[in-house]
């Protein structure tokens, strides 16, 4: 039985995945899903995926169907540099102006709007859209948009999300996780953790070599940024899901169902 793996091209990914890369021929047991991370939200909970680097709150939309890589994540300490809000104003006053927020990614959004609301007290109007836009007062972008966006410097102001949080909760911020099926965990529990051992694997050779990681990662997933740029980005990074991250964790879903972003609050549950 193959397994279905949601891969997101953003540069946040490319050390999950660049080892895979050209050698999809000798992993015939993994079958590669490319899209952002709302899709394979949507993939996992339909179950047209088996695991993917999601979006942190894809593990509280549907209770009791996942399990969480008890090793990895994507996180950072302080600056994560590509989930930002971008502003024509200072944060202190976007209470009732238009605030443009991605469909990319649910954990972004959420944070964003626990943030404004329960942080600054703000009650912003929020609009759905996938770019910012000349008119927006303000705008969330996430991956790879929103470091391209640190380098036009079209908005005044900018504040990144992570920094945001451990600003206000003293944890790091923990954007994605690696949810699995709780149904594929029962039915090919060995291959799942062969899977991940590779992911692990990838992780260590993307540190051990930069440069030729990004070489084959960038010929199949070009950016528009200076390659300095690419490179300073991962000495802000971590991907090990520490028991500190596990704690803020569980506290950014436990506000995200108080606001009634999530339907409840539950415990971690891992692999």
């Amino acid at each position: 039985m193959s397994l279905r793996v949601g891969r997101i091209p953003f540069l946040v990914c490319a050390p999950f995945f660049h080892d895979f890369l050209g050698r999809e021929g000798e992993y015939r047991e993994f079958d590669f899903v490319d899209g952002p991370p709302s899709a394979h939200c949507a993939g996992l909970m339909d179950g047209s995926i088996d695991l993917s680097p999601a979006s942190s709150i894809t593990f509280a939309l549907k209770p009791g169907a996942f399990v969480l890589s008890p090793s990895l994540c994507t996180s950072c300490s302080f600056e994560v540099r590509s989930v930002k809000l971008f502003s024509r104003y200072p944060i202190e006053s976007l209470g009732g102006r238009t605030v443009r927020i991605t469909s990319q990614s649910r954990t972004s959004v959420a944070l964003l709007r626990i943030l404004l609301e329960m942080r600054y007290g703000l009650k912003p109007a929020y609009v759905q859209g996938f770019a910012a836009e000349d008119g927006d007062d303000a705008c969330l972008l996430i991956g790879d948009m929103a470091l391209e966006e640190n380098e036009r410097g079209r908005f005044e102001y900018n504040y990144d999300l992570g920094s945001l949080w451990q600003e206000w909760q003293g944890l790091p911020f923990v954007f994605g996780a690696w949810v699995i099926s709780k149904a594929a965990a029962q039915e090919n529990r060995a291959g799942l953790e062969r899977y991940m051992d590779l992911t692990e694997r990838s992780i260590e050779k993307f540190r051990a070599d930069v440069g030729a990681s990004l070489d084959r990662w960038l010929a199949r997933y070009p950016v528009h940024l200076p390659r300095t740029v690419v490179e300073d980005y991962y000495s802000f990074l971590d991907y090990r899901f520490t028991e500190e991250r596990k704690r803020s964790l569980s506290l950014f879903l436990s506000l995200a169902a108080r606001m009634c972003l999530t339907e409840q609050a539950q415990p971690l549950e891992f692999l």
